[in-house]
């Protein structure tokens, strides 16, 4: 990436863990907020962070939440911070890459989206990073997310559960070919699709392990190559939705967010949150699931990197 400003120091506090941690070269992954502040509604947020911080750690790396605190960047958060994070009654902007500047000049809190955490850990030099799924062409609008944009001009390897199963996984897994973003399979040659185990598009690349994820991590960042790797593993079996369930049920959740008249970035939580209720439930349940295997894995690819 681009070298940063020079007063960018100025504006991030970092962890004494984490700082440590990237200095000695062990490993870490970076892990964005706006799914805790956004994303999973109370009190179910808070249990996810603790569990994907949990995860993280048991696997021998170091969690490094990323998030707008003030006018600083926070990477590394306690479980005070995750708490007032996962406090719906506070105002929390969500914030894109885009955003940082805004809402670094504003103060007040701002929850990182995949594409923030992204820059942020690419400054930092974390080479992995774990989230749910990850945005991408919208049906209809045709609206694309920054996270794809991000993913094509920075570094890194982001595990994720693919594409969110409220957008187009056609469209975007085009516009990620487009944008030369390597998409590769973790134990499969099918794309998963967030709360779907395949939405039945094939993938060139697989990986079936952490040491092979790791391997793949070394090499981009042997060939200096500026994209993302974009790593997406299946949501469990047991808590997997069938697809033409899911997109009956995202259907009915486009029509009642017309009805309601959202737009922009409320769109993306409004359309998880009515898809859990469409659901009964299920589609979150499967969310908490993604996410804790997703830390896990990431995790184990960052002790594998840094091993090798």
């Amino acid at each position: 990436m681009q070298n940063p400003g020079r007063d960018v120091a100025a504006v991030f506090r970092v962890s004494d863990e984490v700082r440590s941690a990237c200095a000695e070269r062990r490993p870490v992954v970076a892990l964005e907020t706006s799914v805790l502040s956004q994303g999973l509604p109370p009190p179910h947020n808070l249990e996810s962070a603790y569990a994907m911080d949990r995860a993280v750690r048991d696997e021998g790396a170091i969690p490094a939440w990323t998030a707008i605190d003030g006018q600083q960047v926070r990477v590394g958060l306690g479980e005070g911070d995750l708490e007032r994070f996962c406090d719906r009654a506070l105002p929390i902007a969500k914030v894109a890459r885009r955003d940082l500047a805004a809402a670094l000049a504003r103060g007040g809190m701002g929850a990182t989206t995949v594409s923030a955490t992204l820059w942020i850990a690419a400054l930092l030099g974390i080479d992995i990073m774990a989230t749910g799924g990850i945005g991408g062409v919208h049906p209809h609008s045709g609206d694309v997310s920054a996270d794809l944009l991000e993913m094509a001009r920075l570094p890194g390897l982001v595990v994720c559960a693919g594409p969110k199963s409220i957008v187009d996984p056609v469209a975007t897994l085009e516009r990620l070919e487009e944008l030369g973003v390597l998409v590769v399979g973790y134990g499969t040659d099918r794309l998963p699709f967030f709360i779907v185990r395949d939405a039945g598009l094939a993938l060139e690349h697989v990986v079936s392990s952490p040491r092979e994820a790791a391997g793949l991590a070394r090499m981009r960042r042997a060939l200096g190559v500026s994209s993302a790797v974009l790593l997406c593993q299946p949501v469990g079996e047991a808590h997997a939705l069938p697809l033409r369930k899911v997109e009956d049920a995202v259907r009915e959740c486009e029509a009642r967010a017309a009805a309601h008249g959202v737009t922009g970035k409320a769109v993306t939580p409004f359309l998880l949150s009515t898809l859990a209720l469409v659901t009964g439930g299920a589609s979150l349940s499967a969310n908490l699931a993604l996410l804790h295997a997703n830390a896990t894995l990431a995790a184990r690819i960052a002790v594998e990197a840094e091993a090798g």
